[in-house]
C-alpha cells in the first residue's frame, strides 16, 4: 500500500463488496495443500482494518478477498502471494478470531498476528529471514520489503488472511500458496456420510457430514448419490446454505419418485464431475461408501415423555420422538388439561426453541406453582385451533392420551436451637421438624465444624458470635435457614499493677482489674497474706526491703462469673531496696561475680535513658539505651586497659518529667 499523497500511487473509490470471499464472515475456506488461482478481483471495499501503524494512514480493504483456515499443528506460517502481473501492489494481513465473530477484524486491533503493507510492487507473504512482523505504507521509490517475518500460529485456533489489491481494478489477479514454515493447517479428519434421514414423502433425502466440504464438488444433477433399491432414482442434489458459503455440511437429495416405507442404503460414488465430495484439501469420501436409512410410514407420533419436573413447577416440557410442528400448537394452552390431587390450570403452550417450525419439545404453561405433593396427570385434547398436535409431516397426535407426573411439597429450613453455657465449651443443641418428607440436612456451625443429622448438638471450644447455617431438601424441593448466636460467657482472669510490676521503696501499688467476662465477684490475694474482694483494691504499701536483692510478692485474682465459673490469674511484684540512680566510682571486671559491670544503678524511672562510655581519648567505647544492659570492659571482645574512663548520662524522670544530664568518671580495675 503507499501513500496517497506520493506521487504515483492511484486508486480509485469504490463500492461496498458483496462477492462471495470479499467479506470476512464469508472467507474462502483454504488449506495448505493446494495453490489457490485468483484470476480477477471484483472492485470493491469494505472497511478500515486496524493495522499497528502509527502513519495516519487509512487501512482499507481494497479490493479484497478474504481466506479461512485452522491450525492444526503450532508453528510458522509460510505462504506466498504472487501477482500475475509484478507490477500490481498487493498488501495481506492476517487475523486469529479464535472465539470472535470475523467482522471483528475491522474494530478488534488485538486480532492482529501479521501483515505486510508496503507500497512496493511483486511477489509478498512471510520470510523466514524477516524480522518485523509488520511493514507499513510506503513509497514504492523506496523498495521497502513487501515480506514480514514467520508468524506463530498455535494449533486449534482459527485464522483469517485479508489479501488486498490497492492498485485499483486494472489488475490480472494472483496465486497463494502455503509452503516453508513448520504448522500445518491441513485437516486430517477424512471425510464422511454421517447421517441420512428420509422426509415425510420418502421423496427427499437429508444427508448430514462429519465435515465440511466444497460445494462446488456437488453435482448438482445428484449423480454422486445412488440408492440401494431400484424403487426411485436420484434427480438431483443441493448443498444446503451454498447460497451464501463455499462449503457445506449438508446435502438435500431429491428422488424421481417417493419412496415405499422400509430400509434402505444412500450410496455415493463419482458423478458427472468425476469425484464424490470434496473437502477443503481436496480429500474425498471413498467411493461406494454408503450410509442406511429408514422411510417410517406415516403415523401419528404419542407424546413421548415429560422432562422431570422440579421443586414448584409452573412449566411442564412435553417430549416428543420426532420434530413437531409449533404452528399446531393452540397458544391458549387449549391442547391440554392436567388433572390429580388438587386442581391445576393450563394456561398457555408452546414449542421451544422452534427451529425451520419444528421442535421435539413444548413447553406447557401452568396457571400457578404446584407447591403441593401428588399425582397428576398431563392429557391431550383438540384444542381451539381445531386440532391437537400435529407431527412435522402433519399426522396428528390423537386426544386422549396422557403422560403422569408427581410433585413434591416445599419445604422449609426453618430450625430450632437452644445453647447451653459452660464454664469450658458451649454446647448448641439444633433439632428441625423433618416435615414434608426431608431426608437431607446439611448443617454449617460457623467455621467450627459440619452435621448431617436432624437433630443433634456441637460443642464450641471457642466465644463470640457464631453463623450457623441449615440445608434441607427432600429430593426434589430445597430450602436454607441460618441464625447468629453469640456466646458471651468467656471467662477470663487478668490484672495489671501500676506504676509497673517493679516498685521503689517509697512507690504504692495499685491493683487494676482487667478481666473479661460478666463477673459477679473477685478475690484479690496480695502476696503479704492479706484479702480483699474489692474490683480494685486501693493502693496499697509494702514495707522497704532490708537487702539489696529487693521484696518479691506473689500476686493472684480469683473472678467468679454468673455461671458460676471460675478462673485465676498471677503476677510477681518486686519491691526494689533503692531508685536512686548512681554510677560506680569504679568496676572490676575480672569475672568474679563483684563489680564485673559498668551502668547506671537503679534506673527504674528513668524515661529516654542513654549512657554513653569515652577514653581518654574521647573514642566512645560502649553506648547503651537499656540502663539494664551493661559495660564489661570490653570493645568488640577485646579488653580495655585499665584506666580512668569517662562517661556520660541522660534520662528524664519518670513521674516529674524532670531531665537530667550527668557526667562523671569512672575506674576500671584489672
Amino acid at each position: 500500500m503507499c501513500l496517497l499523497f506520493l506521487t504515483g500511487c492511484l486508486r480509485s473509490e469504490s463500492q461496498s463488496c458483496t462477492t462471495l470471499g470479499q467479506t470476512p464472515e464469508t472467507a474462502f475456506p483454504v488449506c495448505g495443500v493446494q495453490t489457490f488461482h485468483q484470476t480477477s478481483v471484483p472492485t470493491c471495499s469494505n472497511n478500515v482494518v486496524p493495522v499497528p501503524c502509527n502513519d495516519g494512514v487509512s487501512y482499507v480493504d481494497y479490493n479484497p478477498f478474504w481466506y479461512r483456515f485452522t491450525c492444526y499443528k503450532t508453528g510458522t506460517l509460510g505462504f506466498l502471494i504472487t501477482p500475475e502481473n509484478l507490477g500490481d501492489d498487493y498488501d495481506w494481513q492476517l487475523f486469529d478470531i479464535t472465539g470472535h465473530n470475523p467482522s471483528e477484524v475491522y474494530t478488534n486491533s488485538s486480532l492482529f498476528v501479521a501483515g505486510n503493507w508496503s507500497g512496493s510492487y511483486g511477489i509478498t507473504g512471510t520470510s523466514a529471514s524477516s524480522s518485523n512482523s509488520i511493514s507499513c505504507a510506503s513509497n514504492p521509490a523506496d523498495n521497502h520489503t513487501t515480506f514480514s517475518k514467520m508468524p506463530t500460529i498455535t494449533a486449534g485456533h482459527e485464522y483469517l488472511l485479508l489479501i488486498s489489491h490497492f492498485s485499483g481494478g486494472n489488475q490480472s489477479g494472483y496465486d497463494l500458496a502455503f509452503s516453508g514454515g513448520t504448522a500445518s493447517i491441513d485437516d486430517p479428519l477424512k471425510p464422511q456420510m454421517l447421517e441420512a434421514d428420509a422426509s415425510c414423502s420418502g421423496e427427499i433425502i437429508y444427508l448430514r457430514l462429519n465435515k465440511k466440504v466444497q460445494c462446488s464438488s456437488l453435482a448438482a444433477n445428484g449423480s454422486d448419490f445412488t440408492l440401494s433399491s431400484s424403487s426411485a432414482k436420484v434427480q438431483s442434489a443441493e448443498g444446503i446454505n451454498c447460497s451464501s458459503s463455499f462449503d457445506m455440511d449438508s446435502v438435500k437429495i431429491t428422488l424421481d419418485q417417493p419412496l415405499p416405507a422400509g430400509s434402505y442404503s444412500l450410496i455415493i460414488q463419482n458423478g458427472s464431475d468425476s469425484n464424490t465430495l470434496l473437502d477443503n484439501c481436496g480429500n474425498n469420501i471413498a467411493p461406494n461408501s454408503a450410509i442406511s436409512f429408514t422411510v417410517y410410514p406415516l403415523a401419528p407420533t404419542p407424546m413421548d415423555s415429560i422432562v422431570p419436573v422440579g421443586c414448584a413447577p409452573d412449566v411442564l416440557k412435553l417430549v416428543f420422538t420426532k420434530p413437531m410442528l409449533c404452528s399446531s400448537v393452540a397458544s391458549d394452552g387449549s391442547d391440554f388439561t392436567v388433572s390429580g390431587t388438587i386442581p391445576v390450570s393450563v394456561v398457555s403452550a408452546a414449542g421451544e426453541n422452534c427451529s425451520n417450525g419444528v421442535s421435539n419439545i413444548i413447553a406447557v404453561k401452568l396457571s400457578k406453582p404446584v407447591q403441593t405433593a401428588g399425582n397428576f396427570a398431563l392429557t391431550l385434547k383438540e384444542g381451539t385451533d381445531g386440532n391437537t398436535i400435529l407431527d412435522e409431516c402433519a399426522q396428528e397426535t390423537p386426544a386422549g392420551t396422557s403422560l403422569s407426573f408427581i410433585t413434591a411439597d416445599t419445604v422449609s429450613a426453618d430450625f430450632a436451637y437452644r445453647v447451653g453455657l459452660g464454664c469450658v465449651n458451649d454446647t448448641l443443641f439444633y433439632s428441625h421438624d423433618g416435615r414434608n418428607n426431608v431426608n437431607n440436612w446439611s448443617w454449617i456451625f460457623d467455621v467450627n465444624g459440619t452435621s448431617d443429622a436432624r437433630d443433634s448438638f456441637f460443642v464450641f471450644t471457642d466465644y463470640g458470635s457464631k453463623h450457623i447455617q441449615l440445608y434441607v431438601s427432600n429430593d426434589l424441593c430445597a430450602d436454607s435457614a441460618e441464625a447468629n448466636i453469640l456466646l458471651d460467657n468467656e471467662l477470663v482472669s487478668r490484672f495489671y499493677i501500676l506504676p509497673s510490676n517493679e516498685l521503689c521503696p517509697e512507690d504504692a501499688a495499685q491493683f487494676v482489674d482487667s478481666s473479661i467476662g460478666t463477673i459477679v465477684s473477685w478475690l484479690w490475694a496480695l502476696g503479704d497474706g492479706t484479702t480483699t474482694t474489692m474490683q480494685n483494691p486501693s493502693p496499697k504499701y509494702y514495707p522497704a526491703p532490708l537487702t539489696r536483692n529487693g521484696s518479691s510478692y506473689p500476686i493472684s485474682l480469683i473472678v467468679e462469673n454468673n455461671l458460676g465459673c471460675f478462673d485465676t490469674s498471677y503476677q510477681n511484684l518486686i519491691v526494689h531496696y533503692s531508685c536512686y540512680i548512681a554510677v560506680p566510682g569504679a568496676f572490676t571486671p575480672n569475672g568474679d561475680g563483684l563489680n564485673d559491670y559498668l551502668y547506671p544503678l537503679n534506673a527504674y524511672k528513668a524515661d529516654g535513658l542513654v549512657f554513653r562510655v569515652y577514653n581518654r581519648w574521647g573514642q566512645l567505647v560502649f553506648e547503651t539505651r537499656d540502663w539494664t544492659k551493661k559495660w564489661d570492659g570490653r570493645i568488640n571482645g577485646y579488653p580495655q586497659a585499665a584506666g580512668t574512663y569517662i562517661w556520660m548520662l541522660n534520662y528524664k524522670d519518670h513521674e516529674t518529667g524532670q531531665p537530667y544530664s550527668l557526667k562523671g568518671t569512672t575506674v576500671l580495675i584489672r
